[in-house]
Formats: C-alpha cells, sequence, structure tokens
C-alpha cells in the first residue's frame, strides 16, 4: 500500500529518536572536529608541506597538475572566488545537514544505513590525518603560485574556525567525501529527473570548488572517494549483521536505533 505524503507521521520514530539522532550526529561531528584540530598538534608545517610536495610530485608524473591553472582562471573572474571560497565554508555543511535531516523525515528507514555510512568515514579520515598530514594547495608555500582566499573570507568566524581546523589535514577531502556520499543516496531516492540529475553533478561542483578555492588537490578528493567507498562498503556489512534496522533495504516499520 502507497502511504500519501500527508498521511506519513511528521515524526517517523517520535521525539526520542529524533532527538537521539541530533546528540548522535552533534557528538560525532564535535568529536570529529576535534580530532582534526589535535592531529594538528602531532604535525609540523614541514612535515604537512613535504607530504603536499609528494602529491604535487605525483600529479605532474602523471601529467595532470592543473590546480594553480584552474584557480588562476577563478581569480581572474571578479567575485568568483569569494562566492566559491563562501560555498566551501557554508554550503556544503548545510547542504550535507540538511539532506541527512531530509532522508531521515522522508526515508526514515534508509537513514541509518546513511548514517553509518558518514560515520565509518569519519574515523577513516580522522585516522589518515594523524598518519599523513598534508597541507593544503592555499598553505604552500609562495612559489607555487596559490591564494588563500579562504582565510580572507572567514572574517569574524576567523577564530572558530582556527580552534576546530587542523590546516594540514588536506587528505582525504572530506568535502568530497560527504558530497559523494549524500549526493548518492539522495540521488537514489529522488522519483524526479532533475533532481537525481543535480544530485549526481553536485560531487563534481563541489570537487571543483575545493580545487578553485586551493583547498584540495585532485589526488586529495580521490582520496575522499576512496574514503566514502569504504563507507559505503562498512555499511552494507553493518546492515547484514542488523538488516531491519541498518540494511539500506531495511523494512520501513522496523528501523531502528
Amino acid at each position: 500500500m502507497v502511504i500519501s505524503r500527508a498521511t506519513q507521521p511528521l515524526l517517523p520514530k517520535g521525539w526520542g529518536d529524533l532527538l537521539w539522532q541530533i546528540a548522535v550526529l552533534a557528538l560525532v561531528i564535535f568529536a570529529y572536529q576535534l580530532t582534526r584540530g589535535l592531529a594538528e598538534n602531532g604535525a609540523t608545517a614541514e612535515e604537512a608541506i613535504a607530504n603536499a610536495r609528494h602529491i604535487v610530485a605525483a600529479e605532474r608524473t602523471v601529467g595532470l597538475y592543473v590546480e594553480p591553472s584552474i584557480q588562476r582562471w577563478a581569480l581572474d573572474v571578479p567575485n568568483l572566488t569569494d562566492a566559491l571560497s563562501w560555498v566551501y565554508l557554508n554550503v556544503q555543511t548545510t547542504l550535507t545537514l540538511g539532506g541527512l535531516f531530509w532522508i531521515y523525515f522522508r526515508h526514515n528507514h534508509r537513514y541509518y544505513f546513511v548514517r553509518n555510512m558518514f560515520f565509518v568515514s569519519f574515523i577513516g579520515a580522522c585516522v589518515i590525518y594523524v598518519l599523513l598530514p598534508t597541507a593544503p594547495p592555499r598553505l604552500m608555500p609562495a612559489e607555487y603560485g596559490f591564494v588563500d582566499s579562504v582565510q580572507d573570507l572567514s572574517g569574524p568566524r576567523k577564530f572558530v574556525w582556527e580552534a576546530f581546523a587542523n590546516p594540514w589535514a588536506a587528505v582525504p577531502s572530506m568535502h568530497c567525501a560527504f558530497a559523494l556520499m549524500i549526493g548518492w543516496s539522495i540521488a537514489s531516492l529522488s522519483t524526479r529527473k532533475w533532481v537525481r540529475a543535480a544530485w549526481l553533478a553536485y560531487p563534481a561542483a563541489i570537487l571543483w570548488v575545493v580545487v578553485a578555492t586551493g583547498n584540495h588537490f585532485w589526488l586529495d578528493a580521490a582520496a575522499g572517494a576512496a574514503v566514502a567507498a569504504v563507507g559505503a562498503v562498512s555499511a552494507y556489512a553493518l546492515g547484514r549483521l542488523r538488516p531491519a534496522s541498518w540494511a539500506w533495504a531495511g523494512h520501513p516499520s522496523e528501523a531502528t536505533t
């Protein structure tokens, strides 16, 4: 039987589950950001820049060191870099969180799979940040020609930005990982072709944003895609342990925390 939108409950599992999911999500995000910040204490600028130089060398080896030319092009377009930097600081996070809540309210039995996918990716990213501190392009020496447009735009939020951000956490690009996970999830659940197409294109748009703003090399994005893939495979494995609760195809009436 098809349940119309008008008859669907506003809170799929009641206030208790909603508040629990918000609390868990907030705790994980805080722990993720705090871990990124704490990881900075174990890294040095020299080590992080040395690792970034290895990325540049690898991209040059395959003939795809394109980041400087992309950022120069963006800088030549009036106001474009500021707009892209604003997207980097704001839209990615809000769209990801908004997408998660949309799945929770509209496709609740799918939410727990997506949540687990994100959680595993969080953990994997934090481990890599500690083991492989890497500078983003915008913090490379001046000889590389990158511009730090994001720091200039952070303005009043600069203290908060610096308190929770690890400047040497370029690998993997979680902006790209988040975009892939939320884009795939919403596209898979969308019935309108244009909505599905927009969400499928969303990861590519974010890739362009992080490169044009000097926040990531494309290899950082590839690492983010790998982390997202591990998160998805792990979520499928967890779903086999609790198929009624955590599987992507779990039964709508049985899904739980």
